[in-house]
């Protein structure tokens, strides 16, 4: 029996350890997680009855393969209105009875609604051309705009920086409006010193004019006829309970199918024997432990994966160590209400805003986003119908000041920011609040992220390690290419196929992604 050892049981190390317990072959497939969460970035955190999206993860692919996946482990069975949960009806939820079991583990159909906070005024996101954007931008910044975008029609810049490749697709003032200050925030860097690669993953083919496709699209009734950017997806599915609750069942059927999962596992070194990985040595419970694999499937940030492999080198030990991270630091407030006005047509309860999330431009307040939890899933809320549970998502390194902060001091940040922006009242009440760090959310595109594929070319060259996931590649991947690239890693163990381009070739193709971050 092949010994498989999977690190990590985020989306993409719980993905590989199902698909190769279904593969029918003969594995012995052991999971060792660092922490004493099931989901990664992708976990559901609960608080005193509260739950918390890490990052914000709408279910939605354009591979056929992942929404099949999705669907059979948590069928999608309608919407979750808000009567549903305040009136306890749950029939369309379980149309065959009461069983606990198949009216929580179900995915619901929900509405994508986002927008931007850009100088104390509120924008579709993406841009729409409605007339409302028009009125917030003012007819001097519209005129602007309107010349700034076609200058970038009639002459590219090279797309040597991700800056250029922002420009290339909206115009210098929409850039400056739109991206520039939110995406310093994330990373910590101006868009001129950041890969363009970032963009060629995240971005890819929205841009004005596809804005504008979509629109005449919706006018004349031809909406969903082709292609969509994922960016201008109005709907996704959800867990009842936060993408965790998706994680959770998935580690439940692995454990079920024969597979362990073993928590509180910090896997430490990787021996390479001879080119061949032969062992791992992790710490449990503050003891240093050994476990033999014939297979390892890493999703471990590769700065640590080659800083605990022996015989990686001078140059790739350089390359790795220095490969760069943004972390990510989510205070959750439960209060009675939004100081925001719901002027939309869409239904809430306590007719609060529809949004999912709100983007905040606006680089007077370092707060980059806000998740209304309400607007996921009223699930997501134990009193949702009388309270507001948001959460307030800040960029930051870890070990740097914010990072550092004691919970308190950081929450009270957090409430000065909101109430700076006009979010919330002076006098709002915080009923409770929680905070939620996490280390290594984003990997990086600059420093020796130039130098990556010198590091790939040598982990290839080691046949049965294979890296997969956003940290496993460093790649900013969407929860559903890290599940691919373990379909592929999968299918090559299971082939026995040495060559990892397959793999390595995930969401490279230029087809669709997320702005901003979006679906984390």
């Amino acid at each position: 029996m092949e010994k498989v050892i999977i690190v990590g049981a985020g989306p993409a190390g719980l993905t590989a350890a199902y698909e190769l317990l279904k593969s029918g072959g003969e594995y012995c497939v052991t999971v060792l997680e660092e922490s004493d969460s099931i989901g990664g970035i992708s976990r559901t955190v609960e608080h005193n009855g509260n739950r918390m999206d890490i990052g914000g993860h709408r279910f939605f692919s354009k591979d056929k393969r992942v929404t099949e996946w999705w669907e059979s482990i948590m069928p999608l069975q309608g919407v979750a209105t808000f009567d549903d949960r305040l009136l306890g009806r749950e029939r369309e939820l379980s149309p065959d009875g009461p069983d606990p079991a198949k009216v929580d583990r179900v995915m619901l159909k929900r509405q994508r609604i986002s927008r931007i906070y850009y100088k104390k005024k509120f924008f579709d996101y993406p841009i729409t051309m409605k007339p409302q954007t028009f009125i917030n931008m003012g007819l001097v910044s519209t005129v602007k705009a309107g010349c700034s975008y076609l200058k970038s029609t009639a002459k590219k810049l090279p797309e040597d920086n991700l800056e250029n490749f922002y420009i290339n697709r909206f115009g210098k003032v929409l850039y400056s409006m739109f991206f520039e200050g939110y995406t310093e925030k994330l990373w910590g860097r101006h868009p001129s010193q950041i890969s363009a690669d970032w963009g060629a993953q995240r971005v890819k083919g929205l841009s004005v004019k596809e804005v504008l496709k979509d629109m005449v699209a919706k006018l004349t009734g031809k909406k969903g006829e082709g292609k969509v950017e994922t960016s201008l997806i109005e709907e996704f599915s959800y867990p009842k309970y936060g993408p965790g609750q998706l994680w959770e069942v998935v580690a439940e059927e692995v454990e079920k199918m024969g597979g362990k999962i073993m928590m509180n596992c910090h896997v430490k070194k990787i021996v390479n024997d001879n080119g061949r990985i032969s062992a791992v040595q992790y710490m449990e419970n503050n003891k240093a432990r050994v476990m033999e694999c014939d297979t390892l499937v890493s999703t471990m940030p590769i700065k640590d994966l080659v800083a605990g492999l022996n015989g990686a080198g001078d140059e790739m030990t350089r390359i790795a160590s220095n490969l760069p991270y943004r972390d990510f630091v989510t205070v959750g407030l439960l209060l009675d209400s939004l100081n925001l006005k719901n002027k939309t047509k869409i239904k809430t309860m306590g007719n609060i805003v529809p949004d999912c999330w709100i983007y905040v431009q606006d680089t007077g307040v370092k707060l980059g986003r806000i998740q209304i939890f309400n607007n996921w899933s009223p699930y997501m809320v134990e009193d949702v119908e009388n309270k507001v549970w948001i959460g307030l998502e800040y960029f930051c390194d870890e070990g740097d000041e914010f990072w550092n902060m004691e919970e308190k001091a950081c929450v009270d940040f957090a409430v000065g920011e909101l109430i700076k922006m006009g979010v919330i009242r002076k006098d709002a009440v915080i009923r409770d609040s929680h905070r939620e760090r996490v280390k290594k959310a984003y990997p990086a595109y600059f420093d020796t992220y130039y130098e990556i594929d010198k590091l790939i070319d040598y982990l290839n060259t080691i046949p049965n390690l294979f890296c997969i996931g956003r940290n496993g590649q460093h790649r900013y991947n969407n929860m559903d290419h890290s599940m691919v690239t373990a379909f592929e890693a999968v299918k090559n163990i299971v082939s026995k196929n040495d060559d990892k381009s397959n793999i390595w070739s995930v969401n490279t193709e230029k087809e669709y992604h997320e702005t901003n971050a979006e679906n984390d």
